[in-house]
């Protein structure tokens, strides 16, 4: 009798576990759909593209790989290219350790933290076009505030981004203005760091900076790699800058490679080629990121074993 009362009960139990799993695809099809239609549709359709040569307003006409051939010898996608990494490169170190020294001092234990937490993290909160106006006006040679710095200190003033050479060191200084997402990261990681072990290294004699070199920054290396992943991706993907306030200029000094694909596409209507810079640019980004993964086997560090 029992051994009919527990196959019962077993088979009662699959025949829910079944309802709640289907019941489960149900309620996840609206997320699986979006993510076919509008992630994974547009990707095989852009690849199909790519091969292509398609401008608006006309039927597209396959032809292979020839995009790939022209975008080799495109000196204008080099430019890019090289306009782009420039900018990660000066702009992503920069950032995190901005964002880690400003979290520093607000994981202290002063007066109107709250206040100076929303004073530090309000500029990202800023819409990026209205950003941009902004800065156009702290860059302006004439009568931008920067340049009125200068001249009251009695320093030489700039042209700032109306500069071919300093273009580019400018929006990397303007790219510091938006710190307040990695500060906010950096800031849930620094408390989540064990108060004791701070304690013990104290008491053992560890002054400020081996207590940082010793305890705070191993327990913060996975926190560094997620913002330095995250900024190297965002940083080959900027746009705005390009955009709103020099179009490129000048000279093509602040070409970034989404402003080339943007101007291939949308202005002068080449979709085919367009859809090939961006499969490029993925490809690009993919292998940055594999690379960035790979070398974080040294020295990022989870719960203080070994690196992985």
């Amino acid at each position: 009798m029992s051994a009919e009362v527990t196959a019962r009960t077993r088979r009662r139990l699959s025949g829910l576990g079944r309802v709640e799993q289907r019941w489960g695809w149900f309620f996840a099809l609206p997320a699986i759909a979006g993510f076919l239609i509008f992630t994974i549709g547009p990707m095989i359709a852009s690849g199909v593209f790519s091969l292509t040569d398609w401008t608006i307003g006309l039927s597209p006409r396959f032809i292979g790989g020839r995009n790939y051939h022209t975008l080799i010898h495109d000196h204008l996608f080099w430019k890019s290219l090289t306009v782009t990494a420039y900018y990660t490169i000066g702009s992503v170190p920069l950032v995190l350790i901005v964002g880690f020294a400003i979290a520093m001092l607000l994981n202290q234990k002063i007066k109107g933290l709250s206040f100076w937490r929303t004073v530090y993290f309000l500029p990202t909160l800023v819409p990026a076009i209205a950003s941009a106006v902004l800065w156009i006006w702290i860059f302006n040679p004439d009568f931008g505030l920067l340049n009125a710095l200068l001249r009251g200190a009695g320093l030489p003033t700039s042209q700032w981004i109306y500069s071919e050479r300093a273009a580019i060191p400018s929006l990397i200084l303007m790219s510091t203005w938006g710190f307040g997402n990695a500060m906010v990261i950096f800031l849930a990681g620094l408390q989540g760091i064990p108060r004791q072990l701070l304690e013990a290294a104290s008491i053992d004699g560890a002054g400020t900076w081996a207590r940082f070199r010793s305890v705070t920054l191993p327990f913060m290396t996975p926190t560094i790699f997620y913002n330095l992943v995250t900024g190297v991706i965002a940083t080959f993907q900027v746009f705005n800058q390009a955009y709103v306030m020099t179009q490129g200029g000048p000279n093509n000094a602040t070409l970034f490679y989404i402003y080339y694909l943007y101007t291939k596409a949308f202005t002068q209507g080449q979709m085919g080629y367009a859809a090939a810079l961006a499969w490029v640019l993925f490809v690009i980004v993919l292998i940055v990121t594999l690379l960035l993964f790979r070398n974080a086997r040294s020295w990022v560090y989870y719960e203080m074993g070994d690196a992985r």
